[in-house]
């Protein structure tokens, strides 16, 4: 495994204090366009991911990339999660790992 250059497990609210640093959230698609994703995070906020996603995209998708601003990232990679995810218990995994928990993460 590549140690290197962690990604932060985000949600939508915790994706403005990671701007400019690798990511790694799951949305829920809402729609598809040429170059980018729109899609609903954990938390509820509407995010963009821009990229070059697989096809065709399940209903929950984790991508990992770098946070362009607090609502969009540039994906490196696209990973299908199935058409039934449990957001909660992912937003509270983001919660987790960038509180209390934040040394055992990054």
């Amino acid at each position: 495994m590549d140690t290197s250059s962690p990604a932060a497990f985000v949600n939508g609210g915790l994706l403005r204090m990671h701007v400019g640093r690798k990511v790694r959230t799951v949305i829920q698609v809402t729609r598809s366009d040429a170059g980018s994703v729109m899609g609903k995070s954990t938390d509820g906020c509407q995010l963009v991911v821009r990229g070059s996603p697989p096809a065709p995209l399940t209903s929950y998708v984790e991508v990992i990339g770098v946070a362009e601003n607090e609502s969009s990232i540039r994906a490196e990679l696209w990973t299908n999660f199935g058409d039934s995810f449990d957001a909660s218990n992912y937003d509270q995994l983001c919660q987790l790992a960038n509180g209390e928990l934040k040394h055992l993460f990054l």
